[in-house]
């Protein structure tokens, strides 16, 4: 079987053969039908997320169980299936009785499945799953089955972008019909805090990035509002003016900048939650207590949208067939895996939603 293998940060990732090892109890074998690129890869394809290497990243996936472990019962050969970072939970520990099953805490780490033709281990990068890869192992946990109808290129896109920003919009902060939202960042993610605050009832949603192209896509998606934070003067007021100078009740900050944490802070009306979703990078410093107490604003983060794996992904689909969840309009290129590193370079440049390697 063949993956697309980092040896080097910063370098192309080499598509090679490589060697799998069959499920252990409780896993499963998948074969891949589409693995779609999210910035998280990228982070650690360039270097700003240390790894160990060589590594094996992707993790927004879709594919057919094509082997279970012992003690599965879950799945069975043959099943549709969506893979994604967050685990689906083992539903007995306390978290996950809760309703956190995002926070599992039986959750087991990683373990390397596959191997160079050397025997040498290949690590997963970005989360547990390795879909740069025809095949892969994964945790039972780690996958919810889908409907055979299901297109499978569309399916990879809820692995990860629309269950980290849709997520965040219904689940993390349980956005209400009225309320006010700023999405910053108009990227994969963004697209889907976007919709999932329309779907919510929110009104207005405003969509922040520096890019036109992607600000008028973001009309597609339920913005009402766009601000283009590199052509005004002042970002904040520029949403400020867009709520009667008030601010909003909801600021989602999807994009990897310190910049964007102040200005989303400076953004939030009075009680506004600001909900970090991006993988931020830096000092936070400048947060001071007396600015939230007097304000009663909420600085918190979202794990991949709170998701329920085994219950939200049907849910998507569910949308999705009844034309109540966009995500055709997210896949701006379909490449095969010898063309992954194309699909990379594309994916840096800012201008792809969502470029998705496609297996089949």
């Amino acid at each position: 079987m063949r993956a697309a293998v980092c040896y080097e940060q910063g370098k192309p990732l080499v598509v090679e053969e490589v060697d799998l090892e069959p499920p252990e109890p409780g896993e499963v074998k998948v074969r891949l039908a589409a693995t779609a690129i999210c910035h998280s890869d990228i982070h650690f394809l360039v270097g700003d997320m240390p790894a160990k290497l060589p590594g094996l990243p992707g993790h927004e996936c879709s594919g057919y169980i094509d082997e279970v472990g012992e003690g599965v019962t879950s799945v069975k050969p043959g099943d549709h299936v969506v893979m994604g970072p967050v685990s689906g939970g083992c539903g007995h520990c306390i978290n996950c009785m809760i309703g956190l099953r995002n926070m599992c805490m039986n959750r087991r780490p990683p373990k390397v499945h596959h191997r160079t033709k050397k025997g040498e281990p290949i690590n997963t990068m970005a989360g547990p799953v390795g879909g740069f890869a025809e095949y892969t192992v994964v945790d039972q946990y780690q996958v919810a089955k889908i409907d055979d109808d299901m297109p499978m290129d569309r399916a990879a896109l809820l692995g990860c972008a629309v269950i980290t920003g849709f997520g965040a919009a219904i689940n993390r902060a349980q956005v209400k019909p009225f309320q006010s939202v700023a999405v910053m960042g108009a990227g994969g993610v963004g697209m889907n805090a976007l919709q999932g605050s329309a779907f919510s009832g929110a009104h207005p949603v405003i969509a922040v990035d520096v890019l036109d192209s992607k600000l008028a896509a973001a009309k597609t998606f339920g913005a009402t509002d766009t601000v283009n934070a590199a052509k005004v003067e002042d970002p904040v007021k520029a949403v400020k003016d867009l709520t009667g100078g008030r601010g909003v009740d909801y600021v989602f900050i999807t994009v990897a900048s310190i910049d964007a944490v102040r200005q989303g802070i400076d953004m939030a009306g009075p009680r506004g939650m600001i909900i970090v979703i991006g993988i931020v990078q830096g000092n936070l410093d400048f947060l001071r207590a007396a600015g939230f107490i007097g304000s009663e604003k909420c600085f918190t983060g979202s794990m991949m949208g709170s998701t329920r794996l085994q219950l939200d992904v049907p849910r998507y689909v569910a949308i999705y067939k009844a034309g109540r969840l966009k995500l055709d309009e997210l896949i701006t290129g379909r490449y095969p895996l010898d063309k992954i590193n194309d699909a990379v370079e594309s994916s840096k440049s800012g201008e792809a939603l969502r470029n998705v390697i496609v297996f089949e």
